[in-house]
């Protein structure tokens, strides 16, 4: 598995270090399942997405591509 190092600040990281202590998972868990809830995801799992939700809905490739990519921006924005 590769390893990737990052920078944070020393209150972020106290903050990660206590929710995964609270949640009794490693920092490592904790950020893989940010990323997952946060749309972070391969290519295949992407193209897997867009099979399943346009064998659902009827819709055709670029109209259930159309609508993944409104449906992950507007989750993605931010709330004001």
């Amino acid at each position: 598995m590769p390893r990737l190092t990052i920078t944070l600040s020393d209150a972020r990281h106290r903050a990660l270090k206590e929710a995964a202590a609270r949640r009794r998972k490693s920092i490592a868990a904790i950020i893989e399942e940010s990323l997952e809830l946060t749309g972070i995801r391969d290519l295949n799992s992407a193209a897997a997405l867009v099979a399943r939700a346009r064998a659902s809905a009827g819709l055709a490739a670029d109209e259930a591509a159309a609508l993944a990519e409104r449906e992950t921006r507007a989750a993605r924005t931010p709330s004001p």
